[in-house]
């Protein structure tokens, strides 16, 4: 169980630091494309944010403990922070690439939690990934 708890209190963590990224770039954004990556942004911190909170209370109710913190989640993340020198089109490959690999580690998370039969946790991560997956392809051909 305790490799279960570590896998979601790293995804907790990447969640955290992601919300605050996305905030960044919906905060930071200009150029041309301003409003549709505005709202964009917005859609998708809103997203993380509930994921966020689904994560940590599913550690909760399996006897794990989120990390709380801003100094456990930059230990645990896998994620970069916003430079805060980015342009919209670097925003856009930034978030790409958070997603794709949350989906990866996501995918990994799964697996633990099906060896365990914890298939409540299965189903948030199957959820999740659902959107993730759908996220990275409406991305990817944003940047064609």
């Amino acid at each position: 169980m305790e490799k279960l708890y570590q896998a979601l209190n790293k995804q907790v963590s990447n969640f955290s630091v992601l919300f605050t990224k996305l905030h960044h770039f919906h905060w930071y954004v200009t150029g041309p494309n301003f409003y549709p990556l505005h709202a964009k942004f917005e859609e998708f911190y809103d997203e993380v944010n509930e994921l966020y909170d689904a994560f940590a209370e599913r550690l909760l109710m399996i006897g794990g403990h989120p990390v709380s913190n801003q100094k456990g989640y930059l230990a645990l993340t896998s994620l970069k922070e916003a430079s805060g020198t980015e342009k919209p089109e670097e925003m856009i490959k930034h978030v790409l690439d958070d997603f794709k690999l949350l989906a990866v580690e996501l995918k990994e998370v799964l697996k633990i939690a099906e060896e365990l039969g914890d298939e409540v946790t299965a189903d948030l991560v199957i959820g999740t990934l659902s959107s993730f997956e759908k996220h990275i392809w409406m991305l990817t051909f944003t940047l064609k």
